[in-house]
This record gives C-alpha cells, sequence and structure tokens, in this order.
C-alpha cells in the first residue's frame, strides 16, 4: 500500500511541487489549501498515514490545524516552515508536531524526514507492524503492536511522542530516564538540545492518565535528574 501523505499549505506551487516529488517517490499526496479541508478529511475517517503542515496560513493557522489534529488523532505530523527561531520548532513540538523543516528546503531533505518519521511511527493497522509483547504495569497496559494504552480498563489517546515516552517508562518501572533519554527515543538525536519539551509532553500524559484513573500513582519527577514510573529503585 502506498503511504498517504496529506499536503496542508494556501501555497499552490509548493503543494504541486511537493506533489509531484512525493509521487515520484511512490508516495500518494494529498493536496489540501487550507486547514479546514485537512481537519475535514481527518475527520472524516479517510486513511492518512502522514500529515505535511505548513505554519503560516490565512484563516486557521498551522499551529491551530495541528492543536485540533491531536485533538481527535495521533496521525505524524511534520511542519514545513519559514520560522526557525528555537521557541517556534518548541512549541509546534510541544503542541503534538513530530518533526520540523525549515523552508526553503530540498525535495530530498523532505522525503528523507518523511521516511524517516515512518519508520520511527509504525502503526499496525498501517504498516503490519510485528507482533510486539504487551507491556503491564499495575493497572497500566501499553500495546506496541496496535500502539495503544489502556489505564484500568479506560483507553488513554497518545500522540506517538508520548506513546514512546509513557512505554520507555512502563518497560523499566522503577528506573529513571534523564531528559535526554526520553528526548533521544521519543525523537531521535536530531533533537538533542529541546529537552525542556519532554516536560510538556510528561505534563499532558500526567493530565491524561489522571482522567483516565485519578487514583493512578504515575509519572515521578526526580528533581535534577528526569523522570520515572513508579517508585526509583
Amino acid at each position: 500500500m502506498k503511504k498517504r501523505i496529506l499536503i496542508v499549505d494556501d501555497e499552490e506551487k509548493i503543494v504541486s511541487t511537493i506533489c509531484d516529488t512525493l509521487a515520484q517517490e511512490d508516495f500518494e499526496p494529498l493536496p489540501e489549501l487550507n486547514g479546514e479541508n485537512a481537519i475535514h478529511r481527518l475527520k472524516s475517517g479517510e486513511k492518512i498515514h502522514l500529515v505535511l503542515l505548513d505554519w503560516m496560513m490565512p484563516g486557521i493557522s498551522g499551529l491551530e490545524v495541528c492543536k485540533q489534529i491531536r485533538s481527535f488523532s495521533d496521525v505524524p505530523i511534520i511542519f514545513l516552515t519559514a520560522k526557525s527561531d528555537e521557541y517556534d520548532k518548541l512549541l509546534g513540538l510541544e503542541l503534538g508536531a513530530d518533526d520540523y523543516i525549515t523552508k526553503p528546503f530540498s525535495m530530498r531533505e523532505l522525503v528523507t524526514r518523511i521516511r524517516v518519521v515512518l519508520r520511527r511511527f509504525p502503526v499496525s493497522s498501517v504498516n503490519g507492524a510485528a507482533d510486539e509483547e504487551r507491556i503491564v504495569y499495575k493497572d497500566l497496559i501499553v500495546d506496541p503492536a496496535q500502539y495503544k494504552v489502556w489505564l484500568q480498563g479506560n483507553e488513554v489517546v497518545c500522540t506517538h511522542t508520548e506513546f514512546k515516552i509513557l512505554s520507555t517508562l512502563a518497560a523499566h518501572p522503577g528506573r529513571v530516564y534523564s531528559r535526554s533519554q526520553l528526548l533521544e527515543i521519543a525523537l531521535g538525536e536530531e533533537y538533542i538540545g529541546y529537552e525542556r519539551s519532554i516536560d510538556t509532553h510528561i505534563h499532558n500524559l500526567r493530565k491524561k492518565m489522571k482522567a483516565a484513573c485519578p487514583l493512578f500513582a504515575g509519572i515521578r519527577t526526580v528533581f535534577g535528574v528526569g523522570y520515572t514510573l513508579g517508585d526509583a529503585s
């Protein structure tokens, strides 16, 4: 099955160029010129493997589109933007984006980033991921094969980055991971230097877990070091 890539950008020339390139690379490009249509397509249940999302668009901005998508979907998102400030990059990652590429960029770089993100976040229903063993810690179940999490029987919908962090912590309860370690596991070594973005992902995870089970003893902060699930050994 060809990977279906939703391209959301108000600049028709850029969209056309990306579509031509992705088609040549054996992807199926799906162009959209505004965020509203992109959100509608995703909400309709249409199979989409990855979203390329422009940061600055008229009407609803890329940031708002990302925020809305993350309220109902964990589809991988790569921001396309002329912004290169560190704060902006962190903001995009904290809202749930999985990668960030600064304009102008080469088509070769874009295709490479897409392939890397798709490899980083395999989903069984899409890619036929191998049957991996579930991770169980008390009332928490993490299923790597399905990329799903349950807490006390309630499903906890996580972004890909949140899932990577939680599955790492759940696989080794009591072990303390530094922010740098979690960042590299979740996003890759190219994001070293943005360790504080992990705090936002942890904060979002705690909120979701508390909503699923208010009494669950979840992710604990080890001050000056990092995070652990359960009691530190």
